[in-house]
């Protein structure tokens, strides 16, 4: 498994290491690791993702995989009129499933249709944000706990593309307040890293709400600068795999009639026992 860096942190490869334990140290090292032109049946791709961790499927259920439904299709694509999978997901800055109170430790993408124009993911590294941090700022962030829901802070019109997958009554029914520090140390590599400052985060415990949204706004500013970020292509057949705890990502937006189709797995972290 020969890794090229991607930037400042990123690798990719062309090849998957028989030793698994090779590909999670790379994993957390990188942070995002890609595997190129990688050939998957959906099997096979869900037998890749649990090597990580148990999967957990997505609250959209009307777009599991008919075979696995730990398998979210993302897709623009229609067929007989009806759309085959989520399209416009997470479009914004966020973490996955940082709305639930086990919260996504890795997500993995295996890219099927590549769009003729863009599709690219946006990853911001939030160990760097964290560092460059001022040390009186750090001070005032680390006793403080967010209250996540499931949602996009920045954006609540469900006419829009860069609101929040669109929930029904009943999925919204499933989703509670969750808390998670807002300085978070991984509970993998034991770095400190600011934690779903953009998405679901939308109050402090303790904090009026005004004050919590000022602060969650300046930290989300901060660490979505663009020297914080890194911007990945895609290519038919690629495997993404990134690590939700020290990352923020966003999609880009693209043509809704430049088919794009990709399966996604999301593997939760471990409960510690309490």
């Amino acid at each position: 498994m020969q890794l090229r860096k991607l930037g400042a942190f990123g690798a990719e490869a062309d090849e998957i290491s028989p030793e698994f334990r090779q590909v999670w140290d790379a994993f957390f090292a990188a942070q995002v690791l890609v595997f190129r032109a990688q050939k998957f049946t959906p099997a096979g791709f869900l037998a890749f993702a649990r090597q990580f961790g148990k999967p957990e499927p997505h609250v959209i259920d009307q777009f599991h995989h008919p075979q696995h439904a730990e398998i979210l299709i993302l897709s623009n694509v229609q067929k007989d009129g009806q759309p085959i999978g989520l399209a416009d997901a997470g479009t914004y800055f966020h973490t996955d499933y940082s709305y639930l109170d086990v919260p996504a430790r890795a997500t993995t993408l295996y890219s099927i249709q590549v769009p003729k124009v863009g599709g690219d993911t946006l990853f911001a590294d939030q160990y760097a944000a964290y560092d460059g941090l001022p040390s009186s700022l750090k001070k005032t962030i680390e006793p403080l706990i967010a209250l996540h829901h499931y949602g996009n802070r920045d954006d609540l019109d469900k006419g829009s593309r860069t609101v929040a997958s669109v929930l029904s009554e009943e999925q919204e029914q499933k989703m509670a307040w969750v808390r998670h520090p807002v300085a978070r140390r991984h509970p993998v590599t034991g770095r400190t890293a600011l934690y779903a400052v953009s998405g679901s985060s939308f109050r402090i415990e303790g904090m009026p709400d005004d004050e919590a949204r000022a602060l969650l706004d300046e930290l989300k500013r901060h660490a979505t600068q663009e020297k914080y970020q890194l911007r990945l292509k895609y290519g038919v057949g690629d495997v993404v795999i990134w690590d939700n705890a020290s990352l923020l990502h966003s999609a880009t937006l693209i043509d809704p009639n430049d088919a794009r189709t990709l399966w996604r797995i999301t593997i939760k972290e471990e409960r510690k026992p309490s």
